[in-house]
């Protein structure tokens, strides 16, 4: 089986959060989705668990944190500077939160900070790895 990540994710209300994050270009994995649980498919190597609250509490007792914390960014690379600006566009319209950070654009890198409905943290960026300065 090949390496691959599956970030999830406590949500509130779980039909807002998959059209959330269809709206992002995530795609539905339905083989793992039912009324408790969807699978969210960013690539072949990342998908994102959205778990009612009744379900997230069969995995673990801790506590859900507020949608005003940040427990951490996850960051998501997308195939140009239009798309990063078109993820926090989609954030925006969709129940989420756009450039919850400032913009940071490094030239070679440019990247967007948005949270989801339920205050998880997402970076949407691209990078020119041929344009990082050398350094010299």
């Amino acid at each position: 089986m090949p390496r691959m990540i599956f970030v999830n994710l406590p949500v509130t209300d779980l039909a807002a959060s998959m059209a959330f994050y269809k709206a992002l270009g995530f795609e539905n994995n339905p083989h793992f989705t039912d009324d408790t649980a969807a699978c969210m498919v960013w690539s072949e190597a990342i998908n994102v668990m959205l778990l009612t609250h009744p379900k997230w509490r069969t995995f673990t007792d801790r506590p859900i944190p507020p949608a005003t914390s940040s427990e951490v960014m996850l960051a998501v690379s997308c195939d140009s500077r239009e798309a990063v600006d078109a993820m926090n566009e989609a954030a925006a319209e969709h129940g989420g939160t756009a450039d919850i950070n400032p913009i940071q654009d490094l030239g070679f890198m440019y990247n967007r900070n948005l949270a989801d409905p339920d205050g998880h943290v997402w970076e949407a960026m691209w990078m020119d790895p041929t344009a990082i300065p050398s350094g010299d």
